[in-house]
């Protein structure tokens, strides 16, 4: 086995796709896919299966991908301190994170991010549940609860608070609640029942138990909107609902619901440098974002 061979198995392992590998390698996707082979065949194992989303690894992949990033790292360091510099950060890390914290935390930041990692990609994904870290189907996840098993680390990100919101316009035609109780006379929005993925997201029986939502979505960005047109109330974060002027808070005094985003990563991949390097930005992106987060 040669070092170059693993190059070829880093970059498919990392983009997924053997065009995206062949672009990043400067090469044809063809040859790729016939150094892969050769890989394969010299170890005797299959390293990827083809799926719909592109080349994933199988068991005998993953467990290759660790020693291979271990050859990675000591090169680099190697010719780090033959050269007397830094050796440069570069690859792809794929985040699995919830779509509100997505679209209102990160992706306002990632050309801040750009400027200090040029070389490091991301791949925001914000489906509904989270990627299989165990499976390598992600490098790393937020998540609104802390898993419950598996070779993961975890920790604490940050708390945040939620709270109810509403516009202007719908309090006007519909009187603004005096208490929790008169919600129940109230246009609410919320997720949709049997696609909660999550029991943190069950934000209206948290406030009154029997509440159900008007308007339902699977999408926190959908809900928003609907606030924000006047359609109803709705739970929303509070570094969504304070970015936005056509949003005021109900019942700021007696409802404030507070949840909290987990930051989850594979054991084997905690040391992989441009995955640390992504940490360390969100950890101070969360540092930095404090008074959206958590304003009560």
């Amino acid at each position: 086995m040669n070092w170059d061979d693993l190059q070829y198995f880093l970059a498919l392992a990392r983009s997924r796709t053997l065009s995206a590998a062949a672009r990043a390698l400067g090469v044809d996707a063809t040859t790729v896919g016939r150094r892969i082979d050769r890989l394969g065949e010299y170890l005797n194992t299959t390293l990827f299966e083809t799926t719909p989303s592109g080349h994933e690894l199988t068991a005998s992949g993953a467990k290759l991908l660790v020693h291979a990033e271990d050859v990675e790292r000591s090169i680099l360091a190697v010719g780090s301190t033959v050269r007397g510099e830094r050796a440069s950060l570069a690859g792809t890390v794929r985040i699995s994170l919830s779509e509100g914290l997505a679209a209102w935390m990160l992706a306002p930041s990632l050309a801040a991010f750009r400027g200090l990692h040029p070389n490091i990609g991301l791949e925001i994904v914000s489906t509904n549940g989270y990627l299989d870290l165990s499976r390598r189907e992600a490098d790393l996840a937020i998540m609104l609860g802390r898993p419950a098993r598996g070779p993961l680390l975890t920790r604490k990100l940050s708390d945040y608070k939620l709270s109810l919101y509403a516009s202007p316009d719908y309090l006007a035609r519909h009187g603004t609640p005096a208490h929790v109780t008169d919600l129940g006379t109230h246009q609410l929005i919320g997720y949709i029942p049997d696609y909660i993925y999550a029991d943190e997201l069950r934000y209206l029986s948290d406030i009154e138990e029997g509440l159900e939502p008007d308007f339902s979505s699977t999408s926190i960005n959908v809900q928003h909107m609907l606030a924000a047109s006047g359609a109803g109330i709705a739970v929303l974060p509070d570094f969504m609902a304070l970015q936005d002027r056509r949003l005021t808070p109900v019942l700021a005094d007696t409802v404030s619901i507070t949840r909290s985003f987990w930051m989850v990563v594979h054991r084997d991949r905690r040391r992989v440098a441009r995955i640390a390097a992504v940490i360390d930005w969100l950890d101070q992106l969360v540092r930095d974002k404090a008074g959206l987060l958590l304003r009560h």
